[in-house]
């Protein structure tokens, strides 16, 4: 055989992939195929020529799951309403699996018999599990929920790494030994093998068709910050406690949360302070379905009298707003509106700034969200009203303004913000004077010298810019030259 790439027949194993002889010299055999003119083997074995045809003796049987098979295999990849696993064996069969077979996937609604938020709620990476085979093609799915003998059977703690251990909680029904950290996987029957130590075994504790606790509930309104997971002190570096900075309400991860679709979250202010999310949800539900709810809290768990509540569409989000808009809740009349709404477009009459003391704030990066800039400032004073300002197509400039409440909280309120780092940026917050003013629009007793009291060009043409009524100052134009 003296096609280039061919293999050596004298050798003794070939791989998937090698070329094995030519179409019209040999006819293919058990593991080969023909591609292109070349007879290519499709597993790991020796080389057989037998009366002109050529084929690969399998070194392992070839093994393929059929529907109603078990499996056991490690979950290894987890989105927010489906899954994958590794398939490592088909019960009662020995051999090899083809790549084709090697993953399969699973839904949410396979789980368990209770509902899911997501699936990471009932399972995690590298759980090993048992699964029952429901399809083959296109591709292999998975079902954990339609046998009580499926499920995990074996799970280690994401912050520090050991075994998980069974233990009934409310909705926990697992708990780590070394760290305390509690969780809960849809079980199968012989989790650990110590199912025969439990009368219905260990699938007795997934509480089936119950609802969840408030517990449970909260951590899932946090979305990705509630499931996140951060290795446990006393088994990371030396042990020191490490913090992490975040404004409340903003998921995990660098991108924060997931940004709403424009028109569909609103903000509510002017909430007593006894009402919490769930009042809140429970309020708001009655017109749409919502993809988030949060009140907004302090350090010590103190309502900060607003929160965000998103919906599913537009259309869900203004009629909240048209109906809740104005509510009393225990006396106190709530506001709602659209919380990403920035229409600074001119009206009949000039433009009208919303009631309260105004703040001016600066030097913001241009990814700094109204969301981000409320709860700043709403740390130390009432918030009326959070004005990003946009060029035509919505991007930012870079500045904002803040309307407060208390009309003497203005010079507090610089003192706590001016200079604060938000996104690797130092901002820069002032009492906005009022327009035709000394100092123009940016501060305090600006002076009149060439930089206006030592602000940047950035800040100069921001405060021209609010001035003119967000327009930028047309060139002049000149005349032409002979």
């Amino acid at each position: 055989m003296s096609a280039k790439g061919m293999i050596d027949m004298t050798a003794s194993l070939v791989t998937p992939g090698s070329i094995i002889g030519q179409e019209g010299q040999h006819t293919t055999g058990e593991g080969t195929t023909l591609h292109e003119g070349n007879i290519i083997a499709t597993v790991i074995g020796s080389v057989r020529i037998d009366d002109g045809m050529i084929s690969v003796g399998a070194s392992k049987a070839i093994i393929a799951p059929k529907i109603g098979d078990t499996v056991l295999c490690e979950v290894t990849k987890l989105n927010e309403k489906n899954g994958e696993a590794m398939i490592h064996v088909i019960e009662g069969q020995q051999g090899s699996i083809q790549p084709q077979h090697l993953y399969g996937q699973f839904y949410v609604t396979g789980l368990v018999d209770r509902f899911m938020h997501q699936t990471s709620d009932a399972l995690r990476r590298r759980d090993i599990c048992r699964a029952l085979v429901k399809e083959v093609t296109p591709v292999v799915r998975l079902d954990f929920r339609e046998r009580n003998d499926c499920g995990v059977l074996h799970a280690i703690c994401p912050p520090c790494g050991d075994t998980l251990t069974l233990h009934q909680d409310g909705d926990w029904n697992m708990l780590c030994p070394t760290c305390g950290a509690q969780s809960y996987r849809a079980l199968a029957d012989n989790y650990g093998a110590g199912w025969a130590e439990l009368e219905q075994g260990a699938s007795s504790m997934n509480n089936s068709g119950k609802r969840w606790g408030p517990e449970a509930e909260a951590m899932f309104a946090r979305g990705p910050a509630g499931r996140a997971t951060f290795i446990a002190a006393d088994v990371r570096e030396d042990g020191r406690e490490r913090t992490y900075f975040r404004f409340e309400g903003m998921g995990g991860g660098r991108g924060g949360r997931q940004k709403a679709a424009p028109g569909t979250r609103l903000f509510v202010g002017g909430l007593p302070r006894e009402v919490g999310t769930e009042q809140l949800r429970e309020l708001f539900a009655k017109h749409g379905e919502m993809t988030d709810c949060i009140v907004l809290v302090d350090d010590a768990g103190a309502n900060r009298g607003f929160g965000f509540v998103t919906y599913g569409s537009k259309a869900m989000a203004d009629a909240a707003a048209a109906a809740l808009d104005g509510h009393r809740i225990n006396g106190r009349r709530i506001g709602v509106r659209d919380a990403d709404s920035d229409d600074k477009k001119k009206k009949k009459g000039g433009r009208r700034d919303p009631e309260g003391l105004k703040l001016y704030i600066g030097n913001l990066p241009f990814s700094a969200t109204q969301e981000q800039l409320t709860t700043m400032v709403a740390a130390h004073a009432t918030v009326n009203e959070i004005v990003m300002a946009t060029d035509p197509a919505g991007k930012s400039k870079g500045f904002g303004f803040a309307f407060i409440k208390e009309m003497d909280k203005g010079e507090s309120v610089v003192k706590a913000l001016n200079g604060m780092e938000l996104e690797g940026r130092k901002i820069k917050v002032d009492i906005a004077k009022a327009k035709g003013s000394a100092g123009g629009k940016g501060g305090r007793g600006a002076k009149s010298s060439g930089n206006e009291g030592g602000k940047s060009s950035r800040e100069l043409q921001a405060m021209r810019e609010e001035g003119e009524g967000g327009k930028k100052r047309k060139r002049r134009s000149r005349p032409k030259k002979d």
